[in-house]
């Protein structure tokens, strides 16, 4: 008997803490970095991530972006970029996310755009 309530509470301790870890859990956000322009993006993100790749609106396929030394991820373009911005990256549990309209249009330099998927 003793034992069985001993299983019981073990596996009440490794419930609690699974919970625990999942609370844990914040808002992957955007950070919009200095030098952004209507032909230049620039993105921060709260956490580390790669292969990170924006589709502008009405764009057939993502474009993948420059990433720099501080964590920074650059997309320059040509002609003005049109907004919202889908994002795109690699996670670290293997496959890709993607965050729809993540990045509004008019977006502004030193902004922060926060998503709704947990990280």
């Amino acid at each position: 008997m003793a034992s069985t309530r001993s299983s019981v509470l073990l596996a009440a301790a490794a419930l609690a803490a699974l919970l625990a870890m999942g609370s844990c859990a914040s808002a992957l956000t955007f950070k919009t970095g200095p030098g952004c322009s209507e032909t230049k993006l620039v993105l921060i993100p709260s956490v580390a991530i790669s292969e990170v790749e924006v589709k502008e609106k009405g764009a057939d396929d993502f474009t993948a972006l420059k990433e720099g030394p501080t964590g920074t991820w650059t997309l320059e373009g040509k002609e003005a970029l049109k907004g919202p911005f889908s994002i795109r990256f690699a996670a670290k549990s293997g496959g890709y996310r993607v965050i729809d309209d993540a990045i509004p249009t008019g977006f502004k330099s030193d902004s922060d755009y926060k998503t709704s998927m947990q990280v």
